[in-house]
């Protein structure tokens, strides 16, 4: 484990790639007001889990768990099927393609969202991702395309498809010229944090956020630091083999990096979206990277407390566990995570 302070943190990274960028939205009764008239909807628990506390040397850990949402095991389910939702209410949804890659379940989002409301899906995948996920995305009624080694050799396929057919591009992430569908997706996710802020009357002293291009993570520090304020120490988890987010704190500047492939697969991007970036830059206090067996490790640890979820799911939890006795973790600290998916298999 490795961590950087944020010297960004109030006001944010300026750099010109993030000058035309806009920060996270904040406005949950957006997607909230959508959900309650989704039948697949229902608040999500969060519960507290005094043996995880223990085993952790801290006073109390929340578990928010994202592995019921909406049938789909992830909290990715907020994200793109909103998008598509809200493209419906304006009636330009149906017969419609959306195009987008996937490390994981942004492509089920995708493709629940399009068969939900008529469109058609199609989901790139590079060749790392498993085909039981590839089958799952099929049995929803998404056509799925081959393409790359690894995520960003897939997003690029994805967009000259799009660009090639005339269908709408839906990426979980942004970059220049590029900011008007994710920002909304990930405006989808601040349904999760608005029922956090229901479920607890007191913000937590802590809270770890897993990110692979950051749009959980930015989504959720936005919200919770408008609503908490200062309260809440909120750090930043990624995996050492793509440690996009910290690296662009250490060079000032968005950058991508390279690396081997990680186990923690949903997280394994390279290049962060820059409306996280920006948001995370303003709103995290610190950034830290866990190892491929941290993550492991945080995924069993989980398990053994009655949470099995994967190491990407699980990597708040590792975060926690990596971080002991630094990042102000004492035996008075209350720690709020997001499993944010079911286990695999």
């Amino acid at each position: 484990m490795r961590s950087v302070s944020n010297p960004y943190r109030g006001q944010g990274l300026t750099h010109p790639d993030l000058a035309d960028v806009p920060f996270p939205s904040v406005d949950a009764q957006a997607p909230l007001a959508l959900l309650a008239r989704c039948p697949h909807a229902g608040v999500t628990p969060l519960s507290a889990v005094p043996s995880l506390a223990d085993a952790l040397n801290v006073a109390e850990v929340l578990i928010k768990d994202e592995r019921t949402r909406m049938g789909l095991g992830s909290f990715k389910a907020l994200g793109a099927a909103y998008v598509i939702a809200c493209d419906a209410e304006k009636g330009t949804a149906r017969g419609q393609t959306y195009v987008t890659a996937s490390a994981g379940n942004h492509g089920l989002s995708v493709a629940a969202g399009a068969a939900a409301f008529g469109a058609r899906a199609v989901i790139y995948l590079a060749a790392t991702v498993p085909e039981s996920f590839a089958d799952r995305l099929r049995d929803i009624g998404a056509e799925v395309v081959r393409a790359g080694q690894d995520y960003e050799a897939s997003m690029h396929a994805a967009m000259k498809g799009a660009e090639e057919t005339g269908a709408v591009l839906l990426s979980d992430s942004s970059w220049a010229g590029y900011t008007t569908r994710p920002h909304r997706l990930m405006e989808g996710y601040l349904a999760l944090m608005a029922e956090v802020f229901d479920q607890i009357d007191t913000p937590p002293t802590h809270l770890f956020l897993q990110a692979g291009v950051g749009g959980l993570a930015g989504a959720a520090a936005a919200i919770a630091r408008q609503t908490w304020g200062d309260a809440t120490r909120m750090i930043v988890v990624e995996p050492e083999a793509a440690p996009c987010l910290i690296a662009s704190i250490e060079a000032g500047a968005p950058v991508e990096t390279t690396g081997p492939a990680s186990a923690m697969g949903r997280l394994d991007c390279k290049v962060a979206s820059l409306i996280a970036l920006k948001g995370l830059t303003r709103d995290a206090d610190d950034f830290m990277t866990i190892s491929e067996a941290e993550g492991d490790s945080g995924a069993a640890l989980a398990a053994a407390h009655g949470f099995a979820s994967t190491p990407s799911g699980a990597a708040g939890i590792a975060g926690v566990a990596a971080a002991a006795g630094t990042l102000g973790l004492d035996a008075q600290s209350r720690v709020l995570v997001i499993l944010s998916e079911m286990a695999e298999g």
